[in-house]
């Protein structure tokens, strides 16, 4: 029977037992406590990230495409092209020059000074009669030159002139410059320029002999790019691009990779960023539909044609359009990439699969004598930090690519893949080095 004493020590040894397991309980509670923590935080930053992502595009393509005068000329150059575009600006000059001079007026004061003069009544009435169909014919002529002019291949460098005016005054009205030599009409309107074109008509039917020619005047006429209602939107997409245009992608990339190096299972993380920038550009691209029908119903019909105002918009949201779709396969294929290499029962197979795969092919190669020895069991051993690098290069060659294009997408996913396969036929494991020399050490 144990004495005072014993009992003492066994309650000692209790209390220093329960003290143990309340502080190996406490340091598990924490580290759950921090690994929930991290998951709420990864998740934080990826849904912060998706949000950011439309407005670095936004951002970026404005940036790139409207502020820089040959990247908005050269795409804004196909408009010369499109047979909307082209009859439009035709009906637009010919209904110019024939405000600015009226051609019934001039032909009626030419038959009459004609009349004035002391000719038989025969020459008299005739010349009379001649009236309408000269005037017809001036006005034949003016649309059939005009029409040949905006249909050549000439049009394409006329139309250039046009639109690097028309930028660097948008600009400046958009930066709202007291200064600029193009103000904002009474609705707030920017439009492009046509004084160039109207000019060049001008100078076609004085080569063509048409001597009224010379009576048209300097003729301000344009064509709306953006109207009042839209203005205010502008100026804070470009306030908002020069500012930021630069840097915000790269703070959505920087989210992204925080977000992806805290979480508990990268993998899960991954995915859910790959499926949440995919949902954001996805919900852009419907958005830019929606503002093509807000922009058609603003113009159409009272500045131009519906066909024409989805030409203009199609052209000038082409490239933001195929920046989206590459960055959406992009995104689509990193979820993809991201489950492969996740924990799921069907992620495990097609892995066991392609391993097996690989397995076989090294062993062909083998027995071609092309065992890559040392080398492919060094390669083996730094596998992941080669993928790593794949990896990142091949995210840094795609932002660094502007504008993103789904061709450099596919084209930097083709070498990611050329890399993975090339790793993958000149490692070699080590439990094959093992294999391999066992059947050795047996043959000989």
């Amino acid at each position: 029977m144990s004495g005072p004493g014993g009992e003492l020590e066994e309650l000692r040894d209790r209390v220093e037992a329960l003290e143990s397991e309340n502080t190996e309980l406490k340091r598990a509670t924490g580290t759950r406590a921090g690994a929930r923590a991290r998951s709420v935080l990864a998740v934080i930053l990826i849904v912060v990230a998706a949000l950011l992502a439309p407005a670095a595009v936004v951002s970026t393509w404005v940036r790139a495409e409207l502020i820089d005068t040959d990247r908005f000329v050269s795409g804004l150059a196909p408009l010369a092209e499109k047979p909307a575009v082209q009859s439009f600006i035709s009906d637009e000059v010919v209904d110019a020059i024939e405000e600015s001079l009226d051609i019934e007026a001039v032909v009626h004061d030419a038959v009459s000074g004609l009349s004035a003069l002391d000719l038989p009544p025969q020459a008299a009435a005739a010349f009379t009669m001649l009236e309408g169909p000269a005037v017809h014919g001036i006005q034949s002529i003016l649309r059939t030159t005009v029409d040949r002019m905006v249909t050549s291949p000439q049009f394409a460098q006329i139309w250039e002139v046009a639109l690097r005016q028309t930028h660097a005054r948008a600009i400046a009205v958009i930066q709202g410059d007291p200064n600029s030599a193009l103000q904002l009409s009474d609705d707030g309107t920017v439009s492009v320029e046509l004084g160039t074109i109207i000019a060049e008509a001008k100078t076609m039917l004085q080569a063509q002999g048409v001597d009224l020619a010379s009576l048209i005047p300097e003729i301000d006429r344009s064509i709306p790019l953006v109207t009042s209602d839209s203005l205010a939107s502008v100026r804070t997409a470009y306030t908002f691009a020069t500012a930021v245009g630069y840097w915000l992608p790269w703070l959505v990339l920087g989210l992204l990779v925080a977000a992806i190096a805290i979480a508990r299972k990268r993998a899960r993380a991954t995915l859910g960023a790959g499926i949440g920038l995919a949902a954001s550009f996805l919900l852009l691209i419907a958005g830019i539909g929606t503002g093509k029908l807000f922009f058609v119903a603003t113009v159409s019909p009272a500045f131009m044609p519906v066909a024409t105002a989805e030409a203009l918009f199609g052209q000038v949201t082409l490239n933001i359009h195929a920046i989206l779709v590459a960055l959406t396969v992009l995104s689509a294929l990193i979820a993809v990439a991201a489950w492969l290499f996740g924990s799921s029962r069907q992620a495990r197979a097609i892995r066991s699969a392609a391993n097996r795969g690989f397995d076989r092919a090294r062993a062909g190669l083998d027995r071609l004598h092309l065992n890559t020895g040392a080398v492919g069991s060094w390669i083996d051993r730094i596998r992941p930090m080669i993928w790593s690098v794949a990896v990142a290069a091949t995210v840094l060659v795609v932002f660094l690519n502007r504008p993103i294009s789904l061709a450099s997408v596919l084209a930097a996913l083709g070498w990611f893949l050329a890399t993975l396969l090339l790793v993958e036929l000149l490692r070699r494991p080590q439990a094959e080095v093992i294999e391999k020399a066992g059947a050795t050490q047996q043959i000989s």
